[in-house]
């Protein structure tokens, strides 16, 4: 810290780290991802499979689908990891009821281990069973922070919203005038879709572009070309 600064200073200037976005972020960049890749994916399917016809049915309806299963599923798997969370608070209020002293004496090898000396790590301890004992081992022993703390409603509401307009995206290449022309625009505007995810989910986390947009593209072009695969075998066969 820099003497000159304030408090309120250091305390803007660490607003800048983006833990705090964890939650909802990763949840938006699943489902953008799975709206662009699932959307295609399914409607180039459907396209290999020579049923052009059923392409804004299925392109719509995967849309709708897959925004419904995104947000149960984000809302499901958060929840449960809340519910973990909670256990383990609740775990931690018994063990400080039960035995105080130990739970002092692993804070303190915790701080030993980070560093400190024992001396420094047993009044840093002290210190922090004196303010808040509960805080200080959620956050030091399990991890646990506010800022990060996961959100069942915003998680989903983020996936789902995402996987809607990630899916618009490809949704858009059924509007091309022939079924050959229908699969290409679909891929087209997948690829746009998969590059617009991919760069936006690395500006907002704040790390580089090229690399996390080119895994993006390449995972979503895979997925889309083995639907394609399957599709085309599926046209041969006359399943």
């Amino acid at each position: 810290m820099n003497p000159s600064e304030s408090l309120a200073q250091v305390y803007a200037r660490n607003l800048n780290h983006r833990t705090h976005r964890a939650g909802w972020l990763r949840a938006a960049v699943l489902g953008a991802n799975d709206g662009v890749v699932a959307t295609a994916s399914l409607m180039i399917g459907i396209s290999a499979a020579s049923a052009p016809s059923f392409l804004v049915t299925a392109g719509i309806a995967g849309i709708v689908a897959g925004a419904m299963s995104m947000a149960v599923g984000e809302y499901v798997s958060v929840r449960a990891q809340n519910d973990i969370e909670e256990s383990d608070r609740l775990l931690e209020i018994a063990h400080l009821a039960e035995d105080p002293a130990a739970e002092l004496l692993e804070l303190t090898h915790i701080y030993i281990e980070r560093g400190l000396t024992p001396e420094l790590a047993n009044e840093v301890a002290i210190a922090m069973h004196a303010k808040d004992p509960l805080a200080a081992h959620l956050r030091d022993e399990l991890g646990q922070h506010p800022h990060s703390k996961a959100r069942p409603v915003q998680a989903a509401g983020a996936s789902a919203t995402a996987f809607v307009f990630g899916g618009l995206i490809p949704f858009l290449g059924v509007f091309a005038p022939t079924p050959g022309a229908k699969a290409w625009s679909i891929i087209g505007y997948a690829i746009v879709g998969l590059i617009a995810t991919g760069v936006i989910s690395a500006k907002t986390s704040g790390s580089a572009i090229f690399k996390p947009t080119l895994r993006v593209v390449m995972g979503g072009s895979l997925g889309m070309a083995i639907t394609a695969l399957i599709g085309s075998l599926v046209h041969l066969t006359g399943i």
